[in-house]
């Protein structure tokens, strides 16, 4: 199954609901959680930056990633997104299913042409 947390931040709401939308009518992701806007302190080209951002939380599995990062990287403004990928090793069983399940690619079958789930 191997399950996946991908982190990363927006800077506004509006993208931030954007890439949620995208990645779940795509069946990439389970979930999508848009957290309450923060801020990120950090260095950037040797100055001590601050700026608001929301943090975004993917449930996803792991050969999705690849998709997920370069949706991320299109629609990103910043030059170097944080976009971390962080394994699941653990969490109920159930929970787990169901993020796989929800995941599911459409495809034709090889007779009839229907979508199947």
């Amino acid at each position: 199954m191997d399950p996946i947390l991908v982190i990363t931040n927006f800077p506004d709401k509006t993208t931030a609901l954007e890439l949620a939308e995208k990645l779940i009518s795509k069946k990439l992701a389970a979930c999508v959680n848009l957290q309450a806007e923060c801020t990120s302190i950090y260095r950037w080209q040797d100055k001590i930056e601050s700026t608001s951002e929301l943090p975004v939380c993917i449930k996803t599995l792991t050969k999705h990633y690849p998709e997920i990062e370069r949706i991320i990287k299109e629609k990103h403004p910043d030059e170097l997104p944080e976009i971390i990928s962080v394994s699941i090793n653990g969490g109920l069983p159930a929970y787990l299913q169901w993020l796989s399940d929800k995941q599911r690619h459409q495809t034709k079958t090889k007779y009839t042409g229907l979508l199947c789930i």
